[in-house]
């Protein structure tokens, strides 16, 4: 492994001791009776869709393994136990002063208990019933069917999910964005075209048999700290952990989990990563060409798996022993022999489990990226065997839910058949859009009204002045949530925008049911809510929905009210969404399943012919512009990087919990992490103030800091830097490439 700079931290791991005190600190908080209720509480963790909770406890994941609640569930649960927000608040404050709140001051404000409403023309947002959201709301959607739109986020259950795409597909229309289409749709869709399924193909006991991971683009210890508890029994049994990352996060190094406390306290944590490269960001096609060319030459690959279960295999070993290595590791920015010792440890594992996140999908070829792991994992071998295989790693605790529920423009062919019987009429064939096409939509006018069952669509977009402006076009927004978000003050709907409160998936007064990255269903408990008083009025997603639809169609095709109980929701998925059927009788048998046929523990796949199909990955062409791109002089002082957005290790998807990232030692959000060697070329200083510049938009005094990332590379947070730049799209997925961003930092 590289040696570390200096420089990387002052903690010599991730988790550990500060992760048990954040857990002390709000255990003997006024929350901290609720807060242990709550974790204990039989359902889903609201964090990553590494998900805990369900049926077994709230402690106890898919093996039956204890101890598995992570920091990040403490967060989300703690935010969301917070107090109902003041009756007079919104009285109090008018629409600009609610727009120089900051994400993470939004979500102090608490918890919304009542329907607001903002009016055009209006300075504040006023109190109103349900009565008259229904009434809006069925003038609303009685639009043209392509001008009806939502927006949705993984917050929410399977039945909420699968009734706002009923609703919509029964009014005509497939706008039905999400927010995977801003962070693992090249994953779907890529997976889907070689596997035939969209999925990962390993669930947590196959993950168990593995003696390597391949962790690609992927920040586990602040976004996903639950694997990282598989990833340290990995190494206890010998296994190898191979990190690609232009970043080095001190958790993928080293992590103290306090699931192994003893381990923890006594030896500082433990060792992650066996080997940890560092590329060019938006380069990792060239890497994984790399590998396949170091495979075949160290006569690494399975040839009689490639013969059987396998399409065009041939093709893929000709381009990588036709590209040269000078082609490749100037792409890349890695050495041939790092490259080799990589390709070596992958070919003389058994078990390889390939796992990516964020810096794999967000880029202008994330497809491509999601074609190239598939193939060195089918040249190794690594695909249908316990153990082995591609795992895409999900941020939102649904959003892999969301999909199967048909929450997508991609609809699967059968479903889309069943749905058709289901409202007795064909659906519309129109392709609807994802999530750049409807703003691109808006901003032109063609979005009438946009339903958004939670989510910020305007703080995740790239162009935040952009999403504003589109937004502002729309005549009604609804945004359904349980507490504001930039969006509910940014991005407001031209006539109106109103926003809705809604229970959380632990309060819910029925059950409900969630999927996690795995393909596991788990069973939610009905809940209560603390906020159930006198001033508060909250309904549950599916009574929204349902009594929505009830407005807009009567008792024609469907009894929607007959829906708010949720178990006649289960036996309509049952019966239209492949894979689900047993969520028909989970009521009655309370038993949690895993999806059939997502998990290959043998290479035969759900394609056309039954096997693997394999695309030639063409390298990126990368380059980086000058400085008179962003219209200043050649000789001004700055320098021109690469910049990457993320999460601090204090935050969820858009959602800021705390402003600081002790491990990257970034005190607040409005600062970049560059090379100490870029700032010495810069002629800059460690901790100076500079502006940052894009193609969108320019940040001031932002401060430098020094860390652990790869020349020529940078670090922001988003959403305060998405004001930055335009972003590249993918064309095959249209997807944002967020995580190669050029930017100019300058005086």
């Amino acid at each position: 492994m590289k040696n570390l700079p200096e420089n990387k931290s002052n903690s010599q791991a991730g988790g550990g001791l500060p992760v048990i005190q954040y857990w002390v600190e709000k255990t003997l908080s006024p929350q901290g009776l609720q807060l242990w209720q709550t974790l204990n509480h039989k359902s889903a963790c609201l964090s990553c869709a590494w998900g805990t909770g369900g049926q077994k406890g709230g402690f106890v994941n898919e093996a039956g393994e204890y101890l598995q609640r992570c920091a990040k569930s403490v967060e989300a649960i703690a935010a969301e136990l917070q107090p109902g927000i003041k009756p007079d608040f919104f009285q109090q404050y008018n629409i600009n002063e609610l727009q120089q709140l900051t994400s993470q001051e939004c979500d102090d404000l608490g918890r919304l208990t009542y329907p607001l409403i903002l009016k055009s023309g209006s300075s504040h947002y006023q109190r109103i019933s349900w009565e008259e959201v229904y009434q809006i709301a069925t003038t609303a959607f009685q639009q043209p069917a392509e001008k009806i739109a939502s927006y949705s986020s993984g917050r929410s259950s399977n039945e909420a999910a699968y009734l706002l795409q009923l609703l919509m597909r029964s009014l005509g229309s497939n706008n039905l964005a999400d927010c995977s289409d801003l962070c693992h749709v090249p994953s779907t869709i890529g997976l889907k075209k070689v596997f035939g399924s969209g999925t990962s193909m390993v669930s947590l006991e196959g993950l168990q048999h593995s003696d390597c991971v391949v962790l690609i683009g992927s920040n586990a210890p602040a976004n996903h700290p639950r694997l990282m508890n598989e990833l340290i029994q990995l190494r206890a049994r010998g296994g190898k952990i191979i990190i690609i990352n232009p970043q080095i996060e001190i958790g993928l190094v080293k992590f103290a989990s306090p699931a192994f406390p003893i381990k923890s306290l006594l030896t500082g944590g433990s060792d992650i990563s066996s080997l940890y490269l560092q590329p060019i960001p938006g380069s990792d096609v060239a890497l994984f060409v790399g590998l396949q060319k170091s495979l075949i030459a160290q006569n690494l690959i399975k040839t009689e798996y490639l013969q059987s279960y396998t399409q065009n295999w041939q093709q893929i070993l000709d381009y990588a022993e036709n590209i040269s290595w000078d082609h490749i590791t100037k792409t890349c920015g890695l050495s041939q022999e790092e490259i080799t010792a990589t390709a070596y440890l992958i070919g003389k594992s058994d078990r390889v489990v390939f796992a990516w996140a964020m810096g794999i999908t967000q880029q202008a070829n994330g497809v491509d990226n999601v074609f190239s792991i598939a193939n060195t994992a089918l040249i190794t071998g690594n695909a249908g065997k316990i153990g082995a295989g591609t795992m895409p790693i999900r941020g939102h605790s649904n959003v892999q839910g969301f999909g199967s529920m048909g929450v997508t423009i991609n609809l699967r062919e059968e479903i889309k058949q069943a749905l058709s019987k289901l409202l007795r009429k064909p659906l519309n064939e129109t392709p609807g859009y994802h999530t750049r096409d409807l703003i691109a939509a808006a901003e032109l006018g063609n979005i009438n009204t946009l339903f958004c069952l939670g989510g910020n669509l305007y703080a995740a977009n790239p162009d935040l002045q952009q999403a504003k402006q589109a937004l502002s076009q729309i005549e009604t927004i609804f945004y359904v949530a349980t507490k504001p978000n930039l969006g509910h003050f940014h991005g407001l709907g031209k006539q109106q925008t109103l926003i809705l409160p809604v229970f959380n998936r632990f309060e819910n007064p029925h059950k409900t049911t969630t999927e996690s990255g795995n393909n596991f269903v788990r069973l939610n408990d009905a809940g209560k809510s603390h906020l159930q008083t006198d001033n508060s009025d909250l309904i549950s997603e599916v009574k929204l929905i349902t009594e929505i639809a009830h407005r807009l169609h009567d008792v024609n095709p469907i009894n929607w009210r007959k829906l708010q109980d949720t178990i006649y929701v289960r036996e309509l998925i049952a019966k239209t969404i492949p894979g689900y059927e047993k969520i028909g009788k989970i009521d009655q048998t309370q038993a949690e399943f895993t999806i059939a046929g997502r998990i290959f523990d043998e290479p035969k796949f759900p394609t056309f012919n039954g096997k693997a199909q394999m695309f030639v990955t063409a390298l990126p062409q990368l380059s980086l512009p000058n400085k008179s791109a962003f219209g200043v002089e050649e000789n001004r002082a700055g320098i021109v990087v690469i910049l990457g957005t993320g999460r601090s290790y204090g935050q969820h998807n858009t959602v800021v919990y705390r402003s600081e990232d002790k491990y990257r030692q970034m005190p607040h959000r409005y600062c970049i992490l560059m090379n100490s060697l870029d700032v010495q070329k810069a002629g800059f200083q460690k901790h100076q103030q500079v502006t940052v510049k894009g193609n969108a938009g320019e940040l001031e005094n932002i401060e430098i800091i020094c860390g652990a990332i790869r020349e020529g590379v940078a670090f922001m947070f988003y959403p305060e830097a998405n004001v930055l730049f335009k972003a590249d799209i993918d064309p095959q997925s249209g997807i944002p490439a967020y995580k190669r961003v050029p930017v100019f930092v300058y005086q």
